[in-house]
């Protein structure tokens, strides 16, 4: 974090990342909380020698800055933390006050704690929360993050799977990837090589997608996919909780098709024979649904006591993944990673074609949702959960008029404007990382100039409306910046 950034953050209350303490002589106490909700969050800048009031900012500096860094960075890396923390240190001199910032890496051996596991926090908006218990234990399942759900099931056996969904299971397999080798394997070698039995037991993975229920729920007791159709836009317009619930399916398999087929009716597809003789449902939604759906299943988070659950409401449809994301999500996209958190399961629905071989296919999903409604899916992210919704209301702008509104826009929009939508991607900003984007220090000329004309102009949008000065306040191109950004091209 340069000075700029540094000064930038004074001025911008988007501090998930940022914490201030006076620290005038000492180390403050708090200091400790604040190092390990970073640590067991994303990370984050502890700064030392500034003093807030409200929404003002006083550089007091730090009496012995020598002093107080060596007490901060020895105390980090003793005995006093559970594990070992990476931190870095930087120093700033405003008019002869030194101030003191150290950034705390996010630990990869969560849960990161002082003295005793009961001073675990996390990190909620701008402030250190004490984790629960439960949150404590999502901790320590990321410790096995791509591998618990790998391991093998004492206890289970081949009569643990379900035979009609295994016979299933290959019959896709033969139809929508017949040149996979697996397809020649009889079931012993089929079973071994795909790891969905190993050793005399099923894996958890291969438990969870081909498994008897009655087996499956001696390990996870409150198995289910849940999927609602509640009759409002949301459970506080409705007097009933529910007018469809999904019946308990016997696996994962199975809840794949059932939740497909009923997400199915609230799109709109086209029904033609494909080249290989197979009928196929096409629409860019439908392919937006279906990705989010396989997501879900395969990224969950099954110790979790929380479980997965999709609800359609009148005017959107929501997917609730327990289990945290391993990267931010624009990192995910940026660098197509692909992190999964049950590997085995993940290889077992993309060798049906059903996910992608790499990334977590979330730009196949926004392009795809964006081509068939005009609005890009939103994204929760929790500590330990992630939602996706879909708005079934189309944003899209009728194609009669997209010529006459493109040439209206350019005419009302500044070079400024222009460059602010030629910059941005299709995901939300906070106003200080807008500004680095169009290489704008100071935060008026920005507000004048780019943010508010394009806010005006409905090119973007705050993802909370209603609160224009929340601290959390970020922004995302409308569907009719989009729209232009394409057109500039």
């Amino acid at each position: 974090m340069d000075k700029s950034l540094f000064l930038n953050k004074l001025t911008e209350l988007e501090w998930e990342d940022f914490e201030l303490k006076e620290a005038k002589a000492e180390v403050p106490k708090s200091s400790w909380e604040t190092v390990s909700a970073f640590a067991n969050t994303s990370g984050g800048w502890l700064v030392f020698g500034v003093k807030q009031t409200g929404s003002l900012f006083e550089i007091q500096g730090v009496a012995n800055p020598e002093k107080i860094e060596q007490d901060f960075l020895n105390t980090v890396r003793s005995e006093k933390f559970n594990v070992y923390l990476g931190v870095k240190s930087v120093k700033y001199e405003f008019e002869g006050k030194v101030v003191l910032a150290f950034y705390i890496v996010a630990s990869n051996k969560k849960p990161v704690y002082f003295n005793t596991q009961a001073n675990t926090y996390i990190r909620r908006g701008s402030a250190d929360n004490k984790a629960t218990k439960e949150e404590i234990d999502a901790m320590y399942r990321d410790q096995t993050f791509g591998s618990k759900s790998s391991e093998k099931v004492i206890g289970t056996s081949r009569d643990s799977l379900n035979k009609i969904s295994l016979l299933r299971y290959r019959d896709y397999m033969t139809r929508f990837n017949p040149n996979v080798s697996y397809n020649r394997f009889d079931e012993d070698e089929f079973l071994e090589k795909l790891r969905i039995f190993e050793d005399g037991c099923c894996t958890y993975s291969g438990l969870l997608l081909l498994g008897k229920r009655e087996h499956i729920e001696k390990y996870f007791p409150d198995f289910r996919i849940d999927l609602l159709e509640i009759p409002g836009d949301s459970y506080s317009e409705t007097d009933s909780r529910y007018t469809f619930r999904l019946e308990e399916q016997e696996n994962l398999w199975e809840y794949y098709f059932e939740c497909f087929a009923r997400l199915k009716s609230k799109v709109d597809v086209t029904f033609q024979v494909s080249s290989e003789g197979f009928g196929e449902e096409l629409s860019t939604g439908l392919i937006a649904i279906r990705e989010a759906l396989v997501n879900l299943l395969m990224h969950a988070d099954y110790f979790s006591p929380a479980h997965a659950r999709i609800r359609v409401f009148n005017n959107s449809i929501e997917f609730y993944n327990p289990g945290g994301l391993p990267k931010s999500i624009s990192e995910l996209k940026d660098k197509d990673l692909s992190i999964p958190r049950n590997p085995v399961l993940s290889k077992l629905f993309r060798m049906v074609k059903l996910a992608e071989n790499v990334g977590f296919g979330i730009d196949k999903i926004e392009s795809n949702w964006m081509q068939y409604n005009g609005s890009i899916p939103t994204y929760t992210l929790d500590f330990d959960s992630v939602i996706c919704s879909f708005a079934l209301v189309s944003n899209s702008i009728p194609e009669q008029v997209t010529e006459q509104v493109t040439e209206q826009v350019t005419e009302e929009v500044t070079e400024q404007v222009l460059f602010l939508i030629q910059v941005m991607s299709v995901e939300y900003y906070a106003a200080v990382e807008l500004k680095v984007l169009v290489g704008i220090k100071h935060h008026p000329s920005f507000l004048y100039n780019y943010l508010q004309p394009a806010l005006a102009l409905g090119l973007i949008e705050m993802r909370k409306p209603d609160s224009p000065k929340s601290p959390k306040q970020k922004y995302r191109l409308t569907s009719k910046g989009i729209h232009l950004k394409k057109e500039m091209y």
